[in-house]
């Protein structure tokens, strides 16, 4: 699979945003990699990257990025390697070459994708039956559906998303930053939007990255009022039937929650997900490669000792007060 954080179409994005980008390649591996800000200082990150075709490649490429974050002052390189060439579990191989577990998966530990090989009769013998129904028979409502590359037509999915983060308590991206991806990958035809309308009316939207072989499903949302339709359904369906007409191999429909974990967050979305049929694919996570060794540290003990403090100060942490008897 092409990932798409690790191609020329989000190194774009990156820096029409004012961020500063290095893209390096040598036999058999590649990187993307970002400069950020974080408590520590200047930070390398490279999304679902580097690129190896195998361990021997992945260390060159991690030597380059080594060498890149001295020149630019970084104090550690973070890294997600899902295209290294390392069997899983990755942790052991990891550490051995000096990497640490970062505090938190920056991009998901567990993706969901549905491969499109062979004819799309196949992906949708795969789907929940209830899926393929609405695909097929929802135009008898008057639902249609139609792809964009128009940028303009981005504010259709940032007013569904304001519906979607107040009814579900979420955050969504700002306006603003997505407004700047629709702009810079639109137009290139990196990115597309899918709309379902009622009568000519929007009431769902999807945003879909293209790469050279995946197609990944980013942000999607839907109109409130007309959410017993379940035009997201369909609109997915779109969506995939689309790709393989356009000749991509998967489509990366992103995070899912753990199987065993039946109260993570993410586990309306993973069962939605997984009803489109697919499989689970797992990756490394993300990983901290110390430049500067003793600053990296001291943020690594400065971040444990706030954690701490904030465990003991929430409420769950204080004993139980006593009742009162004299009432």
């Amino acid at each position: 699979m092409d990932y798409f954080l690790q191609t020329p179409a989000w190194a774009d994005v990156q820096a029409s945003l004012g961020r500063t980008v290095h893209q390096q390649s040598g036999p058999g591996w590649s990187f993307l990699a970002v400069e950020e800000k974080n408590p520590a200082g200047k930070v390398l990150y490279s999304p679902y990257g580097p690129v190896a075709s195998s361990t021997e490649a992945l260390d060159a490429a991690l030597a380059a990025l080594v060498a890149t974050a001295r020149s630019c002052g970084a104090v550690f390189v973070r890294i997600e390697p899902v295209a290294a060439g390392l069997a899983m579990p990755a942790a052991a191989d990891l550490s051995r070459r000096g990497l640490q577990p970062a505090p938190v998966n920056q991009q998901p530990e567990l993706s969901w994708i549905v491969d499109l090989d062979g004819d799309f009769k196949d992906v949708l013998a795969a789907m929940k039956p209830v899926n393929r129904n609405l695909y097929r028979n929802i135009h008898k409502k008057g639902v249609t559906f139609r792809a964009s590359q128009d940028p303009e037509d981005i504010s259709i999915l940032l007013d569904f998303l304001v519906m979607t983060a107040r009814r579900n308590g979420f955050k969504p991206q700002s306006d603003e930053y997505l407004t700047q991806v629709a702009a810079s990958l639109m137009p290139a035809g990196a990115a597309t939007m899918f709309i379902a309308e009622l009568h000519g009316e929007p009431i769902a939207a999807a945003l879909a990255y293209d790469s050279a072989d995946t197609r990944t499903y980013a942000h999607a949302a839907m109109d409130d009022e007309h959410r017993k339709l379940s035009a997201g359904i369909p609109l997915l369906v779109t969506l995939m039937a689309d790709a393989k007409d356009r000749g991509l191999k998967h489509v990366d429909l992103w995070g899912v929650a753990p199987a065993d974990q039946p109260d993570h967050k993410w586990a309306g979305f993973t069962a939605f997900k997984k009803s489109f049929g697919g499989h689970e694919v797992a990756y490394p996570g993300t990983w901290d490669l110390p430049v500067k060794k003793l600053r990296y540290n001291a943020y690594q003990l400065a971040r444990k000792l706030r954690d701490r403090l904030r465990t003991l100060r929430s409420p769950a942490a204080l004993p139980a007060r006593t009742a009162r008897t004299d009432t």
